[in-house]
C-alpha cells in the first residue's frame, strides 16, 4: 500500500513536469521552475515540449502498473528504474536539484515496492 502511494506521488510529479515542460516552460513559471531566461526557454521550447512528452510516457508506465495492481509489479520495476536514471543522469548533466526532485522519490517508491510494503 505505501508503495503504491508512493508510485503515485512519483506520477504525480512526473504529470506536473510534463505541464511545465508543455505548457508552461515559456512562462514566467515555467522560467522559475527551470531558471532559464524568456530567450532560452523561447529558443528551446520545442525540445522542452519533446522532453514533456518522454515524461508523459513514464507518467503513463507508473499509472499502467498502478492499475494492474499486483499483476504490474514488473512494470511498476521498469517505470522507476527509468524514472531513477533519469533523475541520476539529470542530476550528473543539469544540476543536483533533479536527484531529489526526480531519483530520490522514485528510490523510495522502488525501495518499498521491493520490500512489499
Amino acid at each position: 500500500m505505501i508503495a503504491n502511494i508512493l508510485i503515485a506521488v512519483v506520477a504525480l510529479i512526473h504529470l506536473y513536469i510534463v505541464y511545465l515542460e508543455m505548457l508552461a516552460w515559456d512562462t514566467p513559471a515555467g522560467r522559475k521552475a527551470f531558471g532559464t531566461t524568456p530567450e532560452f526557454s523561447t529558443a528551446s521550447k520545442t525540445l522542452a515540449m519533446n522532453q514533456g512528452l518522454y515524461n508523459g510516457f513514464l507518467v503513463a508506465g507508473l499509472v499502467w502498473g498502478l492499475w494492474l495492481g499486483d499483476a504490474g509489479f514488473a512494470v511498476k520495476v521498469f517505470f522507476l528504474g527509468c524514472v531513477i536514471v533519469a533523475g541520476l543522469f539529470g542530476a550528473a548533466t543539469v544540476g543536483v536539484k533533479i536527484l531529489y526532485i526526480q531519483a530520490l522519490p522514485a528510490g523510495l517508491a522502488l525501495a518499498a515496492l521491493l520490500l512489499g510494503v
